[in-house]
């Protein structure tokens, strides 16, 4: 007797399939991207009870939060762009977290004067370009440029948000992430942890990721080559992503 065999499903479109969920981003300026897995990857999430994600765009970094957290973490996300929030929140409600997960569509200010001291955790993937030149898309320049949340404004609500204990973890481009963690020093933040990211080894440092706490702390520093040869990922980027993309 055979066994019958069924097809296996085939991929969602306008969107991004992971192992445990769907990502939904063909509303959203910024779609799924490299920067947002690896800081959904790494962002420290040990005795993480309430997490909060600024600029949260389709909500994935939510989401990788939420597959590698407790089921008793609150993960909370605040969106400006309307069309970007819906989005988050439908992919959120298609999720099997949906019960823990809550968007927020509002202005980051706003929001950080109506939740002080509130996250272990906060995490942003944020604008990074001064806008010289503006995107022909409205949506996408608020997203990609810092008119509309500088880097000083968004390490001010972090300040607001944080607990005590907790850590802010961002990531930004090489140049610019060296910037903004010298104004954290500024404003008042430690470096906690600092990875740096290139392509392939041998390339110029192009990411960074980093995580500020308001306790003074020794910092942790790594580096991380995304690939080993042309198309093919490193082992260490592959230990990343393994519990998050097809096929790895």
């Amino acid at each position: 007797m055979t066994k019958e065999v069924s097809s296996p499903q085939p991929l969602r479109r306008n969107g991004f399939t992971f192992k445990q969920f769907f990502v939904a981003h063909d509303r959203c300026a910024m779609k799924v991207g490299t920067d947002g897995v690896l800081l959904g990857a790494t962002a420290s999430v040990t005795h993480t009870r309430r997490i909060l994600d600024i600029g949260c765009g389709s909500g994935l970094i939510a989401m990788m939060l939420a597959q590698r957290t407790v089921p008793q973490t609150q993960i909370d996300a605040v969106e400006l762009e309307p069309a970007a929030a819906s989005q988050a929140a439908e992919n959120f409600a298609e999720s099997i977290w949906a019960h823990r997960m809550a968007v927020y569509a509002q202005d980051i200010n706003d929001y950080a004067d109506e939740h002080q001291a509130a996250y272990d955790l906060i995490v942003s993937n944020p604008p990074y370009f001064e806008s010289a030149v503006a995107c022909r898309d409205e949506a996408r320049n608020a997203a990609r440029y810092t008119e509309t949340l500088t880097h000083d404004a968004l390490l001010d609500c972090a300040a607001k948000l944080i607990t005590p204990e907790g850590v802010f973890s961002v990531v930004l481009p090489y140049d610019i992430g060296m910037t903004f963690e010298a104004m954290a020093h500024q404003k008042g933040w430690f470096s906690a942890w600092r990875m740096v990211v290139r392509d392939r080894p041998g390339k110029p440092l192009n990411r960074m990721l980093l995580t500020l706490s308001r306790q003074p702390a020794d910092i942790v520093e790594q580096e991380l080559a995304l690939r080993k040869s042309e198309g093919i990922y490193s082992e260490a980027f592959c230990a990343l992503i393994t519990d998050f993309y097809l096929n790895y």
